[in-house]
């Protein structure tokens, strides 16, 4: 499954990219050097235009979007601004976890190409000042109060979009960094500009707008003698770090799990038939489950914790192989393959799997990650967790039915009307608690899945088969 990572450090509020931090990085080309985007692009459609009725029809579309949770909490995550927090959001199709501190070349040639690009937006929005929807319609933001303001936001012009011309600049960048990449992050791109519409801030001629803005700053980048040196530092960074896979023998890293946790019970998922691609997945030679050795010893201090309160670790996945990978985006790319879809995705077109739930690449491939659940010794049964490992939907959300920072439970229902207990909220909030203690750091979309904090290989993807 998609390993979606990642939204681990806490979001700096801004509102419509409208204004500038005080940490921005500084633009490779000062505004000067960049183009005019007023006298670039067309004016904002009439309000008795086609192009306007177009307009309106999006907006409406979008509010039709708000009663899947699923996307109408990607859109409310895409309205938050923060460097780390953008950058998390396109890390993961990038294929890499990019930081200030890891990845420095590359932090430093997207933040300042970011900001060199964008800043070309700020002429037209305040020239035209063009009225956002939710003020045309006289309602309110999806993430009033939230994410950002109807206040805030009815200050700064609508055309064009900000929040689209940054996405739209980090996927050119990226690509360009990385063109294995490109179709999953202009994928990515594509739906967070889609938030705009969503949320109520931005028409859809804003979003094109905000394309074009990207485009033509993108363009004018390669005129920097710096920003080019920076790329070339980038991709000597970015290759040092993830061009060489091991060997595909070399495991002398890991350790099976039971070694180090003798009691974890294993139901190896892949290397049954009873997963969402019904058969066994490549690269799976044995039903059993490999961690490094860091991981696994946090583990075992998972479990001696979890032990104490009368439970055992029960594991569906841990290291798997880049193989193993390939064969999901095999799968998910024949849409007749839908065998076992009434068990692990019935409402959901199989067309939308990638890149929201597989990807090409995966955290479980750099080896520690695992997936697992409770098991009760007194009741000898797997802990009722209120749904089934694997199952792609809002339900598998850490914070369906409650907030899982606070422990609050507060209900609710799902698209489909599925609703989950204070009793199996709590249970995963057993699990989730005890791996936070012990250095492992939770997913936002699976309740099952953990990654280790201090990954020992946190940009190498594993080849060597589970045997």
């Amino acid at each position: 499954m998609k390993t979606l990572r990642l939204f681990f450090v806490a979001a700096i509020l801004m509102v419509g990219f409208a204004g500038v931090q005080a940490q921005d990085p500084v633009p490779y080309l000062t505004l000067d050097k960049m183009p005019n985007i007023i006298k670039c692009l067309p004016a904002p459609p009439d309000t008795a235009s086609e192009m306007f009725q177009h307009d309106k029809n999006r907006f409406f579309w979008g509010k039709e979007q708000r009663l899947d949770p699923e996307r109408a909490a990607m859109a409310r995550r895409d309205a938050i601004w923060g460097y780390d927090h953008f950058i998390n959001i396109f890390s993961e199709p990038f294929g890499m976890h990019i930081s200030k501190e890891e990845t420095p070349e590359m932090w430093e040639l997207l933040t300042r190409g970011i900001v060199t690009v964008t800043q070309i937006r700020k002429a037209p929005k305040k020239f035209y000042q063009r009225q956002r929807p939710f003020m045309y319609f006289h309602e309110h933001l999806l993430t009033d109060g939230v994410e950002e303001s109807d206040a805030d936001l009815s200050k700064d012009g609508s055309y064009p979009s900000g929040h689209t011309a940054t996405a739209w600049a980090a996927a050119l960048i990226l690509s360009e960094l990385n063109p294995a990449s490109a179709d999953a992050l202009f994928a990515r791109a594509y739906k967070y500009s889609e938030s705009r519409v969503i949320v109520g801030a931005h028409w859809q001629s804003d979003i094109e707008a905000g394309r074009l803005v990207a485009a033509i700053g993108y363009s004018q980048l390669h005129n920097s003698p710096e920003f080019c040196e920076q790329m070339a530092r980038a991709k000597a960074e970015f290759n040092r770090l993830s061009g060489t896979a091991l060997a595909t023998d070399d495991n002398s890293g890991f350790v099976r799990i039971t070694d180090v946790v003798p009691d974890a019970i294993l139901e190896i998922r892949y290397y049954s038939t009873y997963n969402f691609v019904g058969e066994r997945i490549d690269g799976y030679l044995a039903p059993v489950a490999m961690l490094t050795r860091e991981a696994a010893t946090a583990l075992k201090a998972v479990s001696d914790d979890l032990k104490a309160q009368g439970y055992r670790l029960k594991i569906f996945d841990a290291y798997r192989p880049q193989s193993g990978v390939d064969h999901f985006m095999r799968w998910a790319q024949d849409l007749n393959a839908t065998e076992m879809k009434q068990y692990f995705y019935p409402e959901l077109n199989k067309d939308v799997l990638i890149p929201d739930y597989i990807a090409r690449k995966s955290g479980h491939t750099r080896g520690s990650t695992v997936d697992l659940t409770l098991f009760d010794m007194r009741t000898e049964r797997e802990v009722d967790m209120g749904g089934t490992f694997d199952w792609f939907g809002v339900e598998s959300h850490p914070d369906f039915g409650g907030n899982p920072d606070t422990g609050k439970y507060t209900g609710g229902k799902s698209p489909a009307g599925r609703t989950i207990t204070k009793k199996q909220f709590n249970n995963r909030l057993i699990l989730r608690r005890a791996m936070m203690k012990h250095g492992f750091k939770p997913l936002d979309t699976e309740w099952w899945h953990f990654t280790l904090k201090n990954e020992p290989y946190p940009n190498t993807y594993f080849t060597f088969p589970v045997k």
